[in-house]
């Protein structure tokens, strides 16, 4: 527990924070990666090149100076980083490297104000949600290898399917090499893939991607977008191009906090555009699988039928449970992409056009997509008469964001 003094002298640093913004993180980075290289093979290096890294970090170290004095409020951040901490085999030993030169930043960026009792209260601080996140990685570490099928660190597994979902999606169905069991996972969440250094990238570099399947205790499924960029695509691109059936992939434990929650008699609508609809359809399948017996909703966005994936797999699933609806936006369709066949509507999505019955404090939400399109949704939704945020669940890829503050 942070002293009253240590919790008023950080917080008085709150002004300067929001000063630097970004500025200050970006610096942090280049100091870690030039002084302790050897963490480029943990950290998503790409997430560098469009600045999402080192804004997400700026965030939370705004939001824990803020709520030092209420720490309860900063459950949900903690659980989310942690998760993805895990992803990443984040250790106890990296926290006073990422310490060390949050201090130097600060010292660096403002000698003047980065006083010896500020960079104290810093230091208290930070060691205080250090201790946080340590603790609470350590239980998802031990969760995962105590059950059946699971597993701490890397496990290899190799590729048994491999299938083109549309012109930028690929599935790899993936079984361990030991030929063991593989553990459950929440319809939701993400396997971490390590490609190891002088394959992709000269440092080794690790990718989260959903799970998009339902548990079966057998094998894995993921269907990975091809990022076209030369820096954001160097694992999507690799796995595309040069990773084909009896391949082997170091693969760490599923994780993530974004999942299927929604009892028995809940009503689900799940809203995706492009590659979000991944983690959709796991949750679809297990709903399925699971004999859910009230409604469920699909909506998804994308472009046109090119990059529509799972079409074909959506159209059997409503042919075999009447529980089931699905509505498709195209963007831009194709002079060939049938109206009413392969999409219902034109344009962005607009949730204005469907039934009402759609939406009510009865159901649950869950979003998934481009930070825009679920900004957007998440405006749609909470526009509407007695749909509440409670009711939404989402994830946006990469790191972490929030849509309320939209």
């Amino acid at each position: 527990m942070l002293d009253a003094q240590t919790i008023a002298t950080v917080q008085a640093t709150i002004p300067l924070l929001e000063q630097a913004n970004t500025a200050l993180t970006t610096h942090f980075y280049q100091r870690m990666f030039k002084w302790n290289p050897e963490l480029k093979h943990i950290f998503n290096v790409s997430n560098q090149h469009n600045s999402s890294q080192p804004k997400a970090l700026f965030n939370a170290i705004l939001a824990y100076a803020k709520h030092l004095h209420e720490p309860g409020r900063l459950a949900e951040m903690v659980e989310h980083i942690a998760h993805k901490h895990t992803g990443f085999m984040i250790l106890p030993e990296h926290y006073p490297i990422v310490g060390q030169h949050l201090l130097a930043t600060l010292q660096e960026l403002a000698p003047e104000a980065a006083t010896p009792e500020v960079l104290a209260a810093w230091d208290k601080a930070y060691a205080a949600l250090a201790d946080i996140f340590i603790q609470r990685e350590g239980e998802l570490y031990d969760q995962r290898e105590a059950v059946i099928g699971g597993w701490r660190g890397a496990r290899v597994f190799y590729v048994v399917h491999k299938e083109r979902e549309s012109d930028c999606i690929t599935s790899f169905v993936l079984a361990a090499e030991d030929g063991g069991p593989v553990m459950d996972f929440q319809p939701g969440q993400y396997l971490s893939v390590i490609m190891p250094s002088g394959t992709a990238s000269p440092y080794q570099q690790i990718r989260q991607y959903s799970l998009s399947d339902k548990p079966n205790g057998k094998t894995y499924r993921i269907s990975v977008k091809q990022e076209l960029h030369p820096q954001l695509g160097l694992v999507s691109s690799y796995l595309h191009e040069q990773i084909n059936v009896g391949d082997k992939l170091s693969i760490l434990p599923p994780a993530g906090d974004f999942y299927l929650q929604a009892d028995h008699e809940t009503p689900v609508v799940l809203i995706s555009a492009g590659v979000g609809l991944t983690p959709m359809m796991s949750m679809l399948n297990q709903l399925l699988e699971q004999q859910h017996p009230a409604k469920i909703y699909f909506l998804h966005a994308c472009e046109h039928s090119e990059v529509h994936a799972f079409r074909d797999e959506l159209i059997r699933l409503k042919q075999r449970h009447t529980n089931l609806v699905s509505y498709t936006w195209y963007r831009e369709p194709k002079s060939t992409d049938r109206y009413q066949h392969d999409y219902d509507f034109q344009g962005f999505m607009d949730l204005t056009v469907l039934c009402k019955t759609f939406f009510n404090p009865k159901h649950q939400y869950y979003l998934c997509g481009p930070l825009p399109f679920m900004k957007n949704i998440f405006k749609q939704l909470t526009a509407m008469d007695n749909i509440s945020s409670d009711q939404i669940n989402y994830e946006v890829f990469g790191p972490h964001n929030t849509l309320s503050d939209a």
